[in-house]
């Protein structure tokens, strides 16, 4: 028995441990393989757009549709798009077009019970007012 196990060790020591070593090393250079093909099919890609692009008039074209250039002497003027309101109708959520508050119209800000008004909060109650004023900013 103990020359039994003497043999399974041997073996998987001589063929398993190189086995696995070479199993491993043949993954490795296939992703390899695959990545150099795909490099390749990108330079094919490249290759062609460049071949495509030679022309001077094709290089202007690609410059001004890709990447708004122009030629010296020229102005780049772009339109964007509209829906045919103005533009205060257009942004009439914005707070910077809302009128001014009076300091003193805002109760939290008083220290005077007088002008705070005669209504006490708990401080959830304060925390959530004070929340949703917060939020308010955002609509």
């Amino acid at each position: 028995m103990p020359l039994l196990a003497f043999v399974t060790a041997g073996t998987m020591l001589v063929l398993w441990f190189p086995l696995s070593t070479l199993w491993h090393q043949q993954s490795v250079l296939n992703a390899t393989s695959a990545q150099i093909a795909a490099i390749r099919q990108q330079d094919q890609s490249l290759t062609a757009q460049a071949k495509s692009v030679s022309s001077k008039a094709q290089a202007t074209l690609l410059a001004r549709e890709q990447y708004q250039l122009v030629s010296p002497g020229q102005s780049l003027i772009q339109v964007l798009p509209g829906d045919g309101s103005g533009y205060v109708a257009q942004n009439a959520g914005d707070p910077g077009f809302q009128p001014l508050v009076s300091p003193l119209s805002d109760t939290s800000l008083t220290s005077d019970p007088a002008l705070a008004g005669t209504a006490k909060h708990t401080t959830s109650d304060a925390f959530v007012a004070r929340f949703v004023r917060t939020l308010e900013f955002w609509r």
